[in-house]
């Protein structure tokens, strides 16, 4: 078994020989080249660090971070990964649809979200309900037999419709545009998710609207569901012509009239069911107080 001077000596006479050939030819230890070659190893380590930093920004920036199951926290989170900036760009973009500028390539660009939509729904529940008796209380505020009950089932009532419409007429509608133009290829490059986020952005017109519906002026009520129809139906419009062109001319008109009636009919409805105005006939006459059996005193 060599020693560590044996191998010493061989390495001085392997420099002693190259250096008898060739005098200026430079010599490496073995101690250095093994130092040099740990370093090499390091450098390569730190550049290879370097480059999965690089690699991990780059899918940050670039959105392609691959997600979780569905069963997991991160999967869901990314519905709701949006700044403030980018949801007042589309409350903007829902309340000011301009014509050439499709809602879901302009103001969503492949980042739909469920932030948006969700707040927007809860808070239309909201407003309608309590608006609706805002406005019941200020139309019968000067009847003296009139006792003032809120009704907290409008919440209720509000909440279902609201969110039915929310989430089931885009999910029917994403449905049947996958089936008629084929399973094969997204729905005109929409998914899903898009259909229903700007759908959701689409209800944002009618929170100031409701709020403004406690005035008791029915044809101010009726202009302003005229109004926040228009607004909300060019939102729609814009967004899903592009696809629904594809499709025969009788099917395209069909299938965007029954987009318009379903949202005509949820923003009527909700006027006629919490704005409604009880009136008296004039000449009508008052009910009799009722006498309570005890006391014999009116009550």
């Amino acid at each position: 078994m060599a020693t560590p001077g044996d191998l010493q000596f061989q390495e001085l006479d392997e420099a002693a020989e190259l250096l008898s050939a060739d005098p200026q030819a430079s010599t490496l230890s073995l101690a250095a080249s093994t130092h040099t070659g740990s370093r090499a190893a390091d450098v390569k380590l730190e550049l290879s660090e370097d480059e999965e930093g690089q690699e991990e920004s780059s899918e940050l920036l670039g959105g392609e971070k691959s997600r979780g199951g569905f069963w997991t926290f991160e999967y869901y989170q990314s519905f709701f990964d949006v700044d403030t900036m980018q949801v007042l760009d589309r409350l903007k973009g829902s309340v000011m649809p301009l014509p050439g500028r499709n809602f879901i390539k302009h103001h969503l660009k492949s980042n739909p979200d469920l932030y948006g939509p969700f707040w927007i729904c809860t808070t239309l529940v909201f407003s309608v309900a309590i608006s609706g008796n805002l406005s019941s209380f200020l139309s019968q505020m000067g009847d003296p037999s009139y006792h003032y009950r809120p009704q907290f089932h409008r919440v209720t009532v509000a909440a279902a419709a609201i969110f039915l419409y929310a989430w089931l007429v885009p999910g029917a509608l994403w449905g049947f545009l996958l089936w008629r133009l084929g399973g094969d290829r997204p729905v005109g490059g929409y998914s899903f998710l898009e259909t229903v986020c700007v759908y959701g952005y689409s209800l944002f017109i009618y929170i100031p609207t409701s709020v403004l519906w406690i005035i008791p002026l029915e044809w101010l009520r009726w202009t302003l569901i005229v109004v926040a129809m228009v607004i909300s139906g060019s939102v729609l419009v814009l967004a899903f012509w592009p696809v629904l062109r594809e499709d025969t001319r009788l099917m395209a008109g069909v299938t965007l009239a029954s987009m318009l009636v379903v949202q005509v009919l949820l923003a009527v409805g909700c006027q006629l069911y919490f704005f409604q105005t009880a009136h008296v006939p004039a000449g009508a006459p008052t009910p009799a107080p009722v006498l309570h059996p005890l006391t014999s005193r009116p009550t």
